[in-house]
């Protein structure tokens, strides 16, 4: 009898009632799946970590966790497996995470032509920027070139309905037509606030960060210095099945979509001066030059070792959709009227994609 695929060792740790008896004979008396077995319990345990897992979301780790989770989808020999974990997870602790998160929602936007707080971006969709392990590394680290400072925490909460999910967000809280087969029960819900973040540019600290890795800095354009930056994005809420395990199964979630605004310093002069920053990666920063320019597109990291994307239509809007290599998590995410919407899990991009289209 041929080896069961992993589909099938997946459904065991999630599902074993849907695993034939032949199938679990097979695993039971088979060293080779049981080692496969123990793989897939790790990647369920990644997955669940990665959507959240039971209880409070820590917002500043999602990139950390959906990193460790992200290697786990490649098919690999355990000490490649864990090595690709290593790479992910000091990666994403890097400050240079926030360069490319700023690089990125800066991207897409368009010109800021008076003083004061103006609105630059406002997303409108989202498209994939393939980036590396490697691309992570050298992504220079936005606070060495001036004040990062975390001005609103979400502080994430479970709350009993949802009900409630709506009173404490104003967000319609989305509602599941028909539940993909294996998926049972009452959802979870949680809700977050909103998340906001200033970025001041120093053209002392960015000189002095450059002479200390031996760059050359080009010059600040005129009035870069001093100047600030205001992100923010939410609030939100997610809708959460899980397995007896604890392991999400499904979520789906909305958001308010990142804004971000500008103290006056127009967006091209933002842009190409981020973009010139030492150490930002050529491939990476063509694919942000190329993005559109109508400021509304946010470009969404996606670890191209272990994650392909594409495109599909979800009630009209243009949604971007991921799934990991081995086809054991994927999701789809899409904006319409200013909130975001994703819907993820260790389910098909095909029943995903029909979550998505049957929303309420």
């Amino acid at each position: 009898m041929p080896h069961p695929n992993e589909g099938v060792l997946r459904r065991l740790v999630d599902e074993p009632a849907g695993v034939s008896d032949a199938d679990r004979t097979h695993v039971s008396g088979c060293p080779v799946c049981l080692r496969a077995l123990d793989d897939a319990r790790a990647d369920a345990q990644l997955v669940g970590a990665a959507l959240g897992g039971p209880g409070a979301v820590d917002t500043d780790a999602a990139w950390a966790r959906f990193s460790a989770a992200g290697s786990s989808t490649v098919p690999a020999s355990r000490p490649a497996r864990a090595a690709t974990r290593r790479r992910w997870g000091a990666a994403a602790r890097r400050p240079a995470v926030a360069a490319l998160g700023a690089v990125a929602l800066l991207t897409g936007a368009g010109v800021a032509a008076a003083n004061d707080w103006l609105p630059i971006f406002q997303t409108e969709r989202v498209d994939p920027v393939e980036v590396t392990a490697t691309d992570l590394v050298q992504v220079p680290d936005l606070s060495a070139y001036g004040d990062l400072q975390i001005t609103q925490q979400p502080d994430p909460e479970q709350v009993p309905d949802a009900a409630t999910a709506r009173e404490r967000t104003g967000l319609d809280v989305p509602e599941v037509a028909e539940l993909p087969e294996g998926v049972t029960g009452d959802p979870a819900y949680q809700v977050a606030g909103v998340v906001g973040a200033t970025f001041t540019f120093s053209a002392d600290k960015a000189a002095q960060a450059a002479a200390a890795e031996g760059e050359v800095l080009l010059p600040p354009p005129p009035g870069i210095d001093g100047s600030t930056l205001r992100f923010q994005a939410g609030p939100g809420v997610a809708a959460m099945w899980s397995q007896p395990t604890g392991v999400p199964t499904l979520v789906v979630a909305r958001v308010g979509a990142p804004q971000v605004f500008s103290s006056g310093v127009p967006f091209e002069t933002v842009r190409d001066y981020l973009l010139s920053l030492p150490g930002l990666p050529d491939g990476l920063a063509d694919q942000l030059r190329d993005l559109s320019t109508d400021a509304a597109t946010l470009p969404l990291p996606v670890p191209a070792e272990m994650v392909t994307s594409s495109t599909a239509d979800v009630d009209g809007s243009e949604a971007t959709v991921l799934t990991s290599r081995n086809g054991l998590f994927a999701g789809v995410v899409w904006v319409e009227d200013g909130v975001m919407t994703g819907v993820a899990g260790s389910l098909s991009a095909d029943e995903l994609l029909s979550v998505a289209r049957g929303l309420g």
